[in-house]
């Protein structure tokens, strides 16, 4: 995994070398902690790396439904609002019975899903904008895969900058030190390698 994207030649490529970029970060941020460091909650926040994890995790595999099902809409969730509300509050937390490799594996999974979506699919494709949700705007019809792609850019990364600050109040350990870490990248005046 590289600290910053590689030159890119065209939009597609972009859009996966930024969006892998802001995969892999997880993966980063996750680095050497072990399951319980995963679980805690060690800031203001109530987000906890795992919890991030999982999150970021169901987020891309909703979207992909959408991006996989364009122009058509995708399948409603049918199942009662408890039901919907309960799963949606459990993607936040990692759970006792939950391992930080779990989680990171199935990310690792949805991100390959992801990746393969995006080689393939019409960047043009009408993705119709959903109607069960208050965020969503009710004077636009439908986005481009297009945009999906680059809102998942965006939502990766504001989860990122998340897990950022929680892995920082966990043990002090920030973004560059860890990627050097994960990476094998030797020690200089600049950056020391994260290591337990």
């Amino acid at each position: 995994m590289a600290a910053l994207p590689p030159p890119i030649a065209d939009e597609r490529e972009g859009l996966k070398q930024f969006l892998s970029a802001q995969q892999n970060a997880f993966h980063a941020i996750a680095y050497g902690l072990t399951d319980e460091q995963a679980r805690s909650t060690p800031s203001v926040s109530a987000l906890s790396i795992g919890g991030l994890i999982k999150h970021v995790t169901e987020c891309e595999r909703s979207w992909m439904e959408r991006v996989a099902a364009a122009p058509a809409v995708c399948e409603a969730d049918r199942r009662p609002m408890d039901n919907q509300t309960t799963d949606y509050s459990d993607t936040f937390t990692m759970r006792r019975d939950e391992t930080l490799g779990d989680v990171l594996d199935a990310l690792a999974r949805q991100n390959a899903e992801t990746m393969a979506l995006l080689e393939s699919v019409d960047l043009g494709a009408a993705v119709p904008v959903p109607q069960n949700a208050p965020w969503f705007p009710k004077d636009i019809a439908a986005w481009s895969v297009r945009w999906v792609f680059f809102h998942m850019i965006e939502e990766l990364g504001r989860h990122a900058g998340h897990g950022d600050i929680i892995r920082e109040s966990i043990d002090g350990a920030t973004l560059y030190e860890l990627v050097a870490g994960l990476e094998g990248w030797p020690a200089t005046d600049w950056l020391t390698p994260w290591s337990a």
